[in-house]
């Protein structure tokens, strides 16, 4: 068994370091103590700063990448003045010529150079914006993999759906907001206003006054635009998680007639979206026609006012195409500066949604570089107590049970009593609030989990396939295995019953979640993905509660076959299943209110007797219903 997580280490770790060279750990921009939840701009901050040297690197390369921009216009400039004196003296000077070849052979280079220096730029931001993805993507997997049951039961499947794609494709856009937007139009705004300055300090005056009128129509928007983003992300997880719990319970949506409720109830909830996602469109429109508006009404104040300085003499005239293209770059890149303001609002929002679950402390403990853990079996439970966070009731109260390595314990009770609640406990799932789970003598809070689960198995109430062959949900997450392995546990768990009328045997799909596949032949297969472990601990959660009698009967006889050898815990449903149990445990409010063996407990004629009266007489109240 160590040998072979060994191995499975091994394996895993050499394909997380490949991993490694194209996926980031961006663990540590969510773990500065320093930073609360809400504190989106400081891990805005540190992306930034993780990713200073492709930024920078970039940044260079653009400036060199949009040289025509800027020499264009002086070029212009420059050959229209040459072209306005040679107009005057009647001739083109030999020295008017070697400038005007100078501006244009300046122009053709470095136009031609845009090229080379567009395609670097693009393998930087590329490689930088693709990589952040995958690291932000990636450390909200390993979250999700370390929160604790708890949290996951509270937290709606699809509302984490909608933040793994929708909220990390917000921050995407946020970057490439920083990099194809902020970046440039800063760099544009800077290099025309110094140009200005430079031929003319006073022309430049006259470019400030869009500065404050643009930050003014900034301040205006900023509220609206964040309110009305923030509302738009939190409709959209809505529907998000409402259309996941109507994929789920389309069974019952179709068995009960209720298509049209659910049609209904699902485009309510559209509706709510489409309304909010107008409201975002609305003021993005606003903002972006007044924007426009107010850039272009200073351009033409800015022509105005050149042509005054050229018909006053102060400028040339070639210097009104210069000082207009110079204004144009620096209104447009203000305004291109105000207008990423929703992208960055959106990924802002976003990283705030991504760090809900990045800052949840519910989180299971586990250990850096942990030994492989070889458990023997000996399971004491010690005054347990178990609360859920922010419950006010005992689950389990003062519970106390010894169990040696390789008895067969059985825990039965009604619905409520605390059975599974035991089970995850045992799983690690859960943690004592009081008391202590001695694994092997030691405390189960001792243990590194994720180790510690490779000696155990379980078989929940509901089989969970997924989408594959039966090999491959029997061999799941496993590196190694030999056919007479796989081969073994399939007689034991009694799949060679069904599995020779299948076409491809093994090899056969079982459909999404097993749909091909019928109860007793799904609970079956979970019966053999748990055995092919070699578990030294096997937990099963009322494995039979929801089949059958024929399919019971195989399942039944897989378990009997099963618990050989092992510490096995059983959540009991059908009484009559654990006549041969070691012990049974009887649970009442999270209590043991009995225990002892099938015949002790009979013969006591306690609460295990009313139970299997009562469950006696339903099962024949059913089979007369049937007959």
């Amino acid at each position: 068994m160590e040998k072979d997580i060994n191995k499975k280490k091994e394996s895993i770790d050499k394909e997380n370091r490949s991993y490694d060279e194209m996926i980031p750990n961006y663990e540590h921009l969510f773990n500065d103590n320093e930073n609360k939840p809400n504190k989106k701009n400081g891990i805005l901050k540190r992306l930034i700063k993780v990713n200073f040297g492709s930024l920078f690197s970039s940044t260079i390369v653009y400036f060199f990448q949009n040289l025509p921009v800027w020499v264009l216009p002086i070029a212009t400039a420059n050959i229209i003045d040459i072209t306005g004196e040679a107009i005057k003296a009647g001739e083109l000077t030999q020295t008017s010529l070697i400038l005007l070849i100078v501006n244009l052979s300046v122009l053709l280079i470095t136009t031609v150079l845009n090229i080379p220096f567009t395609v670097l730029r693009w393998r930087i931001v590329s490689k930088m914006l693709r990589k952040t993805s995958a690291g932000l993507k990636s450390v909200l997997i390993r979250k999700l993999q370390h929160l604790s049951i708890t949290y996951h039961k509270d937290m709606q499947s699809g509302k984490i759906q909608s933040k793994f794609l929708r909220d990390i494709e917000s921050i995407d856009g946020l970057l490439q907001a920083l990099v194809f937007s902020f970046i440039p139009n800063l760099i544009g705004v800077i290099i025309s206003s110094a140009i200005s300055i430079y031929r003319n300090g006073f022309v430049a005056l006259f470019f400030l006054i869009i500065i404050p009128i643009n930050v003014l129509l900034t301040f205006l928007f900023r509220k609206k635009i964040k309110d009305t983003n923030k509302d738009f992300r939190v409709k959209t997880e809505d529907m998000s998680a409402k259309l996941s719990t109507m994929i789920e319970m389309t069974p019952v949506t179709k068995s009960h007639g209720l298509q049209d409720v659910e049609i209904a109830s699902l485009n309510k909830t559209i509706a709510n979206v489409t309304r909010s996602g107008m409201g975002v469109d609305n003021v993005h429109a606003y903002f972006g026609s007044l924007s426009f508006v107010v850039s272009n009404v200073l351009n033409i104040g800015c022509l105005v006012f050149c042509i005054f300085l050229a018909i006053r003499g102060i400028i040339s005239v070639g210097d009104i195409v210069l000082y207009q293209s110079m204004f144009t770059t620096i209104s447009n890149g203000i305004t291109g500066l105000i207008g990423i303001l929703p992208q960055i609002t959106k990924g802002t929002d976003a990283l705030s949604s991504v760090s809900e679950i990045m800052n949840v402390t519910e989180v299971e403990r586990s250990i850096d570089n942990p030994k492989p853990i070889n458990i023997n079996g000996d399971v004491e439970f010690k005054n347990v107590t178990y609360q859920y966070p922010n419950g006010k009731v005992n689950v389990v109260s003062d519970f106390s049970l010894d169990v040696k390595k390789g008895e067969c314990v059985a825990f039965v009770g009604s619905s409520g009593s605390g059975k599974t609640t035991i089970m995850n406990l045992i799983i690690g799932l859960l943690l004592p609030t009081s008391g202590d789970l001695l694994i092997d003598g030691i405390s189960i809070k001792e243990y590194d989990l994720q180790s510690y689960r490779h000696n155990i198995s379980v078989v929940p109430q509901n089989s969970i396939l997924f989408t594959g062959t039966i090999r491959d949900n029997i061999t799941y997450g496993l590196e190694r295995y030999t056919e007479e392995e796989l081969n073994k546990v399939v007689e034991m768990a009694n799949i060679s019953e069904f599995i020779k009328d299948l076409p491809d045997g093994l090899n056969t799909q079982v459909g999404e979640h097993g749909d091909k596949l019928s109860g007793g032949q799904k609970q079956r297969i979970t019966i053999a993905r748990a055995l092919i472990r070699n578990p030294k601990i096997l937990i099963l959660d009322e494995a039979t509660s929801a089949l059958d009698n024929i399919s019971e009967y195989y399942v039944q006889k897989a378990i009997s076959a099963s618990v050989s050898g092992r510490t096995t815990f059983i959540v009991a449903h059908r009484l009559s299943t654990i006549r041969n149990a070691d012990k049974i445990v009887v649970m009442d409010n999270g209590r043991c209110v009995e225990t002892g063996t099938y015949e002790e407990l009979m013969a006591k004629k306690g609460k295990f007797y009313e139970l299997k009266e009562l469950n006696d007489l339903n099962t024949k109240l059913a089979n007369d219903a049937l007959s």
